[in-house]
């Protein structure tokens, strides 16, 4: 018998909401990577577009600010994304996807603070 796996699902990640008509929102991804879905998102000031939260720079977008939805593939142009951007919300940690930048726990860690800050909360059972 063949084994089948699926790709991880917005199920996968959001675990809680209090209203989707309030904690999500549509964003534009800055083009030149595949967003998988859980990725951890910081939003650059000077655009307005979110790519994956780095865990330097001066951009604004070393903060976490939003988490992705659904995957969405912005390699060759900008894309749209749906994601979670306030809670009260309640997210995976092991779903979260990370920049390569963030690399260790305490860097994971500053990412988990920041998400929290704006209500959307990482837990280990979720």
């Amino acid at each position: 018998m063949s084994v089948l796996t699926q790709p991880p699902s917005m199920g996968d990640v959001l675990k809680y909401e209090l209203n989707p008509n309030f904690t999500r929102e549509t964003i534009t991804l800055l083009a030149g990577a595949a967003y998988p879905v859980g990725a951890v998102l910081g939003r650059i000031t000077a655009s307005g577009k979110y790519k994956l939260a780095t865990s330097g720079g001066t951009d604004g977008g070393q903060t976490a600010a939003a988490v992705l939805l659904y995957a969405a593939d912005a390699t060759s142009a900008d894309a749209t994304g749906l994601v979670v951007m306030r809670g009260p919300a309640i997210v995976s940690k092991s779903a979260l996807v990370f920049d390569a930048t963030v690399d260790d726990a305490a860097k994971i860690a500053t990412k988990h603070g920041q998400l929290t800050a704006i209500g959307i909360i990482p837990r280990d059972q979720a």
